[in-house]
């Protein structure tokens, strides 16, 4: 009898849903130990692993609440999880190589590019020390200002904990926090210097690791792609209409914008709209908020980050393709065209491709959710059952009563919107070849 050797999966898909399954189960191991709870019990796996996929996933749903239940070891579990989360784990295998001089080889460089989403393995491995160092000088800049911010409010050391927990948490997108009880920031929700700061982290981590590395090589290059471009226009425009309708549409609600002076207002909607585009931490109490606005951020957490970046989501330029082939349509032209240059049409139907799949999970998920989460009211369900997948975290309170079926479904909602639909599905499809023919052409009638 012949033994057959155990062989790792080749495609990149498949090493990056297996990298990050293991990282999720060891993150919950290490929960499930005493040390990790305050109460020295740990938490039970079903609860650990919500809690670790959430931080893997960088979504920041909890079934717990993170300050108040977890000790500083279960806490830098979790901050640690994020971080690779966040980065990806390839990054940091790639970051050892680096430090113990291991050559990077070629399959690796397409896990790379993978990863990123990356457009070809040129430079890919350049760009991940840069993002790298990148990430440290954010995290440690925006840790440092909320540490001096913090420092008014509480003791010293505190301070620097809470605003490094709460750099990294904000920059990877995963909206984990360490108020207490579930406040998240509503305490700073008019606080010039946090709101600041933590909306210019999320935003940067989620425009994605090419626009910065773009944005970087600006100075030599004197040009950028049309991608970065997509980019930077969509999420300004997504920000900005988003900060306008909150403002507007919560200006005389007294449980949310009512009792803010002006500059209150104007950073309560600037919050709440940055940290629907995946990030998850809120300065505005989410169930107070009216179903218009609910609605609106349902709709800004589908859309989600960039792709490449610490968020999840459809992504900008997914949205910004199909609005761009629906406004062609319209105008009676084949080609979609974004500042001069013209979309490939395989770029249309990866984007229709990624929409339609994720409105399936979407819409499926919420129709499990109401059956296994009876009473609760439907928008609340569809609020979940978003945030699950966009890996925003926003919640309306519906995941601390999950029962332990609905808990499993947001956990495979996150892991499947971490990883992306479209990475999934061609992970999970085997002996994938191209047709050796093609059939004939017929019209069917559209509308």
């Amino acid at each position: 009898m012949v033994k057959r050797k155990f062989s790792y999966p080749k495609d990149p898909p498949k090493i990056l849903v297996s990298g990050f399954a293991f990282v999720i189960f060891l993150g919950a191991y290490l929960l499930t130990l005493p040390v990790a709870t305050r109460d020295g019990e740990g938490l039970s796996f079903l609860n650990a692993l919500f809690t670790s996929t959430s931080a893997t996933c960088v979504t920041g749903l909890v079934v717990v609440d993170t300050g108040t239940t977890f000790t500083t070891f279960g806490q830098l579990v979790i901050l640690s999880l994020i971080q690779i989360g966040g980065l990806g784990f390839m990054t940091f295998a790639t970051l050892f190589a680096f430090l113990f001089r291991k050559k990077i080889s070629l399959k690796e460089r397409l896990i790379l590019q993978e990863a990123f989403n990356y457009l070809t393995i040129e430079g890919v491995v350049r760009m991940v020390k840069r993002v790298v160092l990148f990430t440290l000088v954010c995290e440690v800049i925006g840790g440092t200002l909320l540490a001096i911010r913090f420092s008014f409010d509480m003791p010293i050391g505190k301070a620097v904990y809470y605003g490094f927990f709460h750099a990294v948490s904000n920059f990877n997108n995963a909206g984990f926090d360490l108020m207490g009880e579930y406040r998240s920031m509503t305490d700073y929700v008019d606080d010039p210097l946090v709101v600041v700061v933590i909306c210019a982290l999320i935003i940067v981590g989620g425009i994605g690791f090419v626009v910065i590395n773009e944005i970087y090589e600006y100075r030599k290059m004197k040009r950028v792609s049309l991608h970065t471009k997509v980019v930077l226009l969509t999420t300004s425009v997504l920000v900005g209409m988003g900060t306008i309708l909150i403002f507007l549409l919560e200006f005389h609600n007294p449980k949310t914008l009512e009792p803010l002076s002006w500059m209150g207002k104007f950073l309560g909607s600037l919050y709440q709209s940055v940290t629907a585009r995946t990030a998850g931490s809120n300065t505005l109490n989410i169930p107070d908020l009216t179903d218009t606005t609910l609605f609106l951020i349902i709709f800004l957490m589908f859309i989600g980050a960039s792709p490449g970046s610490t968020g999840g989501g459809i992504k900008t330029t997914t949205f910004a393709t199909l609005v761009g082939a629906m406004l062609s349509q319209i105008k009676g032209k084949e080609d979609v065209v974004f500042f001069k240059r013209r979309i490939d049409h395989k770029m249309i139907y990866k984007s229709l491709t990624v929409i339609l799949i994720s409105l399936f999970v979407v819409i499926i998920v919420t129709m499990i959710l109401t059956v296994t989460e009876p009473g609760k009211g439907f928008l609340m369900i569809l609020f979940e059952a978003t945030s699950a997948f966009a890996t925003t975290g926003l919640s309306m309170g519906l995941t601390p009563d999950l029962s332990p079926v609905g808990k499993f479904i947001i956990i495979m909602t996150m892991f499947v919107g971490r990883l992306g639909p479209l990475t999934l599905a061609i992970a999970l499809t085997l002996n994938r070849r191209p047709d050796s023919f093609r059939y004939a052409e017929e019209k069917i009638m559209i509308g």
